[in-house]
């Protein structure tokens, strides 16, 4: 049978109120009664009910997550740095794929409001008009992470994509390339149509470079992709000389193109990714490659929903992470 809190108090001789009080960590108990009381917890194993302590202080310390794929590394990572920190304050998480797929960000969204959590941390690729509507009715607070909402209404954690973008384009210009090429994932993606093209763009116009529109490429965020917009790129009348790559699998895949036509990297052509995750150190060469910092994103995103669920003073509700460049052997 299950071990109920009555059970434990009538064992330890003390009241329910006291058993509570020392369940929840409670500095008003006796450091004897304290102890007693744990001992006969231990020794009934007996486990608080948390729902029953959810409806009781209105909180479940619980946290819905939710997250485009869990299987892929980068997402995991965040995943790990919202669980690490959340541990931290003594916060369980649920948490949920959306494959990518708005309805069932919506129906998440639901779900984990249904489950009485205390907030959520939500990434998404894009914030849609749907989406904003149903967060802006959320009864507890919600934290993106990675994602970027355009109203600002929001809690945020991201880091800057324009001027890492910027960057990352500016130094294939500054190796003397004039036909750069840009290949992100769906235009759809806000940080793909508002931040990276937007850089790429400004990058080349600063340098007096023409923008061709036949070296922008859109596609899936896939290997696959990164190996037909080197087939499509690779046959114009002047290829580029060098690619900024929205993702490491769209970067590994216009490498793997490029080299299977006999190209050598870095030597004929340069590549610079965007998200420096596991996969641009076991390509070879290694990709040069902006750092998208999800762990830190996703640990920075659960402290700022700590301090929202606890009423805490903040300053700043959009955070912008450092960012940097993480220079290997993709470039010269």
């Amino acid at each position: 049978m299950t071990v109920t809190i009555y059970d434990v108090a009538r064992e330890a001789n003390v009241s329910m109120a006291t058993v509570s009080r020392v369940v929840n960590g409670n500095q008003n108990v006796k450091p004897a009664t304290r102890k007693k009381v744990l001992e006969v917890i231990e020794r009934l194993e007996y486990r608080p009910n948390a729902v029953a302590r959810g409806l009781a202080s209105k909180k479940t310390t619980t946290v819905g997550v939710i997250i485009p794929d869990i299987s892929n590394n980068i997402y995991a990572e965040a995943a790990r740095g919202i669980e690490d920190i959340a541990t931290m304050y003594r916060y369980n998480i649920i948490l949920a794929n959306s494959d990518q797929n708005e309805d069932k960000e919506l129906n998440l969204l639901d779900t984990m409001l249904g489950k009485q959590v205390d907030g959520i941390v939500m990434m998404s690729d894009a914030v849609t008009e749907k989406l904003h509507q149903s967060m802006d009715h959320s009864p507890v607070p919600i934290v993106l992470a990675g994602s970027v909402d355009e109203t600002d209404k929001f809690p945020s954690v991201n880091i800057d994509y324009f001027q890492a973008s910027l960057e990352a384009v500016q130094m294939l210009i500054a190796n003397g390339h004039k036909r750069i090429a840009i290949v992100t994932g769906p235009l759809a993606y806000t940080i793909n149509s508002k931040f990276k093209i937007e850089a790429y763009k400004k990058a080349l116009s600063d340098a007096n470079i023409v923008i061709d529109e036949k070296l922008i490429i859109s596609d899936d965020d896939t290997y696959d992709s990164g190996l037909e917009a080197w087939e499509s790129l690779s046959e114009l009348e002047q290829p580029p000389t060098a690619f900024f790559a929205g993702s490491d699998e769209l970067a590994i895949g216009l490498i793997h193109g490029a080299q299977d036509n006999g190209k050598k990297v870095p030597d004929e052509i340069e590549v610079i990714s965007f998200e420096n995750s596991k996969l641009a150190r076991m390509v070879r060469p290694q990709l040069t490659s902006v750092v998208l910092p999800l762990y830190d994103i996703g640990a920075v995103a659960m402290r700022l929903l700590t301090k929202l669920m606890n009423k805490e003073n903040i300053e700043d509700q959009s955070v912008i992470i450092p960012h940097r460049i993480e220079m290997r052997n993709s470039v010269k």
